[in-house]
């Protein structure tokens, strides 16, 4: 997400930050650049010319160019800015009166309603609602199948919607039956069109009618950038849309769509689609996603994210089992299954703030079926081999795992090295003042020393691993 606007003004403002002092000519300059990267990001050309209005009068304002700082007074703006231009603050589902609570999910057809409206009731079932799943799209072939599979695979229960019936006479009878049921939560998977006409508009006007809905989501493809931004307009002027889900977030390198929205429609985007699978729905938090668009990171997100896939008492003993040195490849393996889960190696790494200037990204992205190949290489040990003794894999033994893996022996020769260099690696952080520390630098973006880990023999800088 947002990774060629995230570089462009990475470099724009590592530039501003790394003067001494900056003049009105400097940020005029700096601002020049930062319009073009916002409209190569495919931002609306009214959002950007009102973002940059409001950031040089502040930075004027406040005689910020004169502060000891101003560099990073300036960035502070901008992510003041960006925060408001998206929205401020992540704006939860709105459920008013008695339940069960209808939402709507409204869009154009290939926007991934069907595959979101799974998405939306996974989420609400990790926060202990009932969500029932209504195909009430009987103009697209296999709609109706394609929710109740979904349904199926998630456990969610799914109304038994027929192509004999109505949109309206389904969403009618959804309400009966969520309430005999002890569903909650309606979720209406409504159906799409090539384009905007106004059968549409009718019938999703009729469908609002009938279920009294508070909530009715867009759910428009981010990668159609400006497009969507238009899709929006028309959908909330004539249905009065209550909010945005944003899908295949994770392949919109340029971000437009995310950044236009609320600024042009006044409608808050409230969920992101960052992914396939169904766990692949994220809350849109624009203060995380301008914090990331400037190369801040997303602590907060990923530690969200940590809880949700590694339990804090499973964290707990792992980190006790590292300062202990008693830490398996059991242990090890648990903990990759959690970071895969979490969106793999790069994803964890790109959350931390300033992670760009470890040059690690740049260089070579962490392939995702590296995590796989280590797993298969630890599957491949015995009891003993994973949990307490790893020293005794001789060379016939790790020959054996490599063959069972479908790996090399080289391969296993690294990653035993790797293994014991991460555990020398704790050892010699927790001395030097605790993992805490560690975790301190990273957070802070304050990597000076990391570079200087002590290897084995404690000489000389740390290899990478």
């Amino acid at each position: 997400m947002f990774e060629k606007l995230s570089d462009r003004l990475s470099d724009v403002f590592r530039k501003l930050s790394g003067r001494s002092s900056v003049g009105e000519s400097d940020l005029k300059e700096s601002l020049r650049a930062v319009r073009l990267a916002l409209l190569e990001a495919d931002v609306n050309y009214k959002v950007v010319k009102d973002f940059l209005i409001a950031v040089s009068d502040k930075a004027l304002g406040r005689e910020v160019l004169k502060s000891l700082t101003p560099g990073q007074q300036v960035i502070n703006i901008v992510y003041e800015e960006l925060t408001e231009m998206m929205g401020s603050t992540f704006e939860e589902l709105t459920f008013a009166d008695s339940p069960p609570w209808p939402i709507m999910l409204v869009g154009l057809q290939g926007s991934g309603k069907t595959t979101t409206a799974g998405k939306l009731a996974l989420y609400l079932k990790k926060r202990n609602y009932r969500p029932l799943l209504v195909p009430a799209d009987v103009a697209r072939p296999a709609a109706i199948e394609q929710l109740t599979k979904l349904g199926n695979d998630l456990e969610v229960p799914v109304f038994p919607s027929t192509t004999a019936m109505t949109p309206t006479q389904i969403a009618q009878k959804s309400l009966v039956t969520a309430g005999e049921i002890g569903c909650d939560v309606i979720l209406i998977d409504t159906a799409g069109r090539l384009s905007i006409d106004q059968q549409l508009m009718d019938e999703l006007a009729a469908i609002k009618q009938i279920t009294v809905s508070k909530e009715i989501l867009l759910v428009a493809d981010a990668m159609t950038g400006q497009e969507a931004v238009n899709i929006a307009s028309h959908f909330n002027k004539k249905l009065g849309l209550t909010g945005v889900i944003l899908t295949k977030m994770e392949g919109d390198a340029r971000g437009g769509a995310a950044m236009s929205i609320r600024a042009i429609t006044e409608t808050p985007i409230k969920f992101i689609g960052v992914g396939e699978k169904s766990e692949a729905l994220e809350p849109f938090h624009p203060d995380r996603m301008a914090s990331l668009i400037l190369g801040m990171g997303d602590v907060l997100s990923l530690i969200e994210k940590a809880k949700e896939h590694i339990s804090e008492e499973e964290s707990q003993r792992a980190l006790n089992q590292l300062l202990k040195g008693a830490f398996t490849f059991d242990d090890f393996k648990k903990q990759l299954v959690g970071i895969k889960k979490m969106g793999g190696v790069t994803a964890v790494l790109k959350s931390f703030p300033a992670i760009g200037k470890l040059g690690i990204l740049k260089k070579s992205e962490v392939d995702p079926a590296e995590l796989t190949h280590i797993t298969a290489m630890i599957d491949s040990m015995t009891l003993k081999e994973r949990r307490c003794q790893y020293k005794i894999i001789n060379d016939s033994r790790r020959l054996r795992i490599a063959k069972g893996s479908g790996k090399t022996k080289n391969d296993v020769d690294n990653l035993l090295k790797n293994f014991e260099q991460v555990q020398n690696m704790i050892k010699q952080t927790s001395k030097a003042g605790g993992v805490t520390a560690l975790m301190r630098q990273l957070t802070s973006g304050n990597f000076q020393g990391l570079g200087n880990l002590p290897t084995r023999k404690g000489k000389g800088k740390g290899r990478r691993f």
